[in-house]
């Protein structure tokens, strides 16, 4: 255990140094691959300036060009492609939820990475004030730790990865228990839990928020409950990711009677991304020193097309490029062999001291049919003060753009909890927008001529994740619908009003 603190103690030297110390090791550890013996690795970590020549060396890759040219070695069993030695597993990703799925490798080493950001959030809960939470059980919800065979890797969600390698310190505190993760069906998993739920002393949950607020709210009416805190009178913690989660919270406040502690964190495919470090953290942390090198591509109409595509590397940086109040797509390398990868996240530097940032959208999930440029962020503040101004609950919302009479209009899908006027929502959201986005306001006078809005149940939400094999697990609804996904969505709505 004396070991472990050591390990997990923050490096106190600054994001340049410690940028600079991942790389190095990074390029030491694969430079006998592959990847690293054609773009000359051994030479790139000799040089003076380590990053310069690095990034001068090694080009820009994205899912399909990292697979097509390396990524399908890995997958295909071999070994010393773009990490040293094999690959136990692959994490299943659709980024979007329903697009198609991605196989991403994850190594010993990332797991090892992954585990030691966890133990830090843990060591949250150490303070006097907070220490009783680490005496009752901690409730992760996640992806089935029930594995698939593949070629030579065990395949399944990342999260699901996580749990078969639970560390030995959290395995006698840790739920739903193997025997439960391990069903591969998400519904039955549930409704285990469910059945369980009395028989636990939860103090700590983990997991998407979408899919708590379904598991919680299953256990309120089971059990004929007015709060959660009737059968978990311990409960003091949520620990979320994987979408932000300020449009969840009021809907969330209900399910609770007492106050809770919530933990942000930012959790890819690709590794262990930011947290938040303190109790009282407005933002996210970023990891700089945990495997993982970062460079920020600038999100703006030099770099990106309409469709989120990059169209022009210039002017990429590394964390002490960055400035504050800035949008930056996301490029990594990391511990598993991903190599400059473009992870599709944008993030924007709050506070370049403290190295605090909130995740925006993804690239391709900006709304930007005619230069209107909204970002999903946008649409999240707009929603939560539509929620203070009509005192309701929106834990679901998706937009989608639709060609109209030569120009263009926003459809807006609405999960309420409350009673509202339609119309009064939809023009409260439009003036909001304006308000927040001046690209957006300008379209509104010229070729974004309408919007529309239709409220839905919630479960309208989770029912279309389900018809699509995506229920439960890191499985999130996306925000904006675009392609297959738009046309899936529509083809369901018709089916299900018919």
């Amino acid at each position: 255990m004396i070991e472990l603190i050591k390990n997990i103690k923050p490096d106190n030297r600054n994001p340049l140094a410690q940028q600079q110390k991942v790389l190095k090791k990074l390029l030491k550890k694969a430079k006998g691959t592959k990847f690293g013996e054609f773009y000359h690795f051994s030479q790139i970590k000799s040089s003076s300036n380590i990053i310069s020549a690095f990034q001068n060396a090694v080009p820009i890759f994205d899912y399909e060009k990292m697979y097509h040219e390396w990524w399908k070695q890995t997958i295909d069993n071999e070994k010393n492609v773009s990490w040293p030695g094999d690959v136990k597993y692959l994490a299943l990703t659709s980024g979007t939820s329903v697009g198609s799925s991605k196989f991403i490798p994850v190594t010993d080493d990332m797991v090892k990475a992954i585990k030691l950001v966890g133990t830090r959030i843990f060591l949250r809960f150490t303070k006097k004030e907070h220490r009783h939470l680490l005496k009752k059980r901690v409730l992760m919800l996640g992806g089935s730790s029930s594995l698939n065979k593949g070629n030579g890797a065990l395949v399944g969600d990342l999260s699901g990865i996580n749990l078969s390698n639970t560390p030995f310190w959290f395995r006698p505190i840790y739920l739903p228990g193997k025997e439960i993760s391990d069903i591969k069906n998400w519904d039955e998993r549930i409704d285990a839990i469910v059945k369980k739920a009395p028989e636990w002393d939860v103090g700590v949950i983990s997991g998407i928020p979408s899919w708590v607020s379904l598991l919680i709210e299953k256990i309120i009416n089971h059990y004929k409950l007015d709060t959660i805190h009737d059968i978990w009178p311990s409960l003091g913690a949520f620990i979320h990711g994987g979408i932000a989660f300020s449009p969840y919270k009021k809907s969330f406040e209900h399910l609770f009677a007492k106050p809770m502690i919530y933990v942000d964190t930012y959790l890819a495919s690709e590794g262990f991304i930011a947290y938040q470090q303190e109790i009282d953290d407005e933002f996210m942390t970023l990891v700089l020193n945990n495997d993982i090198f970062f460079e920020f591509i600038p999100f703006d109409k030099d770099h990106f097309d309409s469709e989120g595509k990059l169209i022009s590397s210039d002017h990429i940086v590394d964390y002490s490029g960055v400035e504050e109040g800035k949008d930056y797509a996301i490029l990594l390398s990391n511990s598993a062999g991903a190599w400059r990868y473009q992870i599709g996240d944008i993030v924007r530097i709050i506070d370049k001291s403290k190295c605090q940032i909130s995740i925006v959208g993804r690239t391709k999930l900006f709304l930007s049919v005619c230069g209107e440029h909204l970002s999903i962020d946008n649409m999240n503040m707009a929603v939560m003060a539509a929620e203070k101004e009509f005192e309701i609950r929106i834990p679901e919302f998706t937009v989608m753009s639709i060609p109209k009479n030569n120009f263009f209009t926003h459809r807006w899908f609405i999960g309420l909890n409350g009673d509202v006027n339609a119309e009064n929502l939809r023009v409260f959201l439009d003036n909001k927008l304006m308000e927040l986005n001046d690209d957006y306001r300008t379209e509104r006078s010229s070729v974004l001529q309408d919007i529309e809005l239709e409220i839905l149940p919630n479960d309208v939400f989770f029912d279309f994740l389900s018809s699509q094999g995506k229920s439960g697990g890191q499985n999130k609804f996306p925000r904006v619908l675009k392609g297959k996904l738009k046309t899936a969505w529509e083809q369901f709505l018709s089916e299900k009003v018919n």
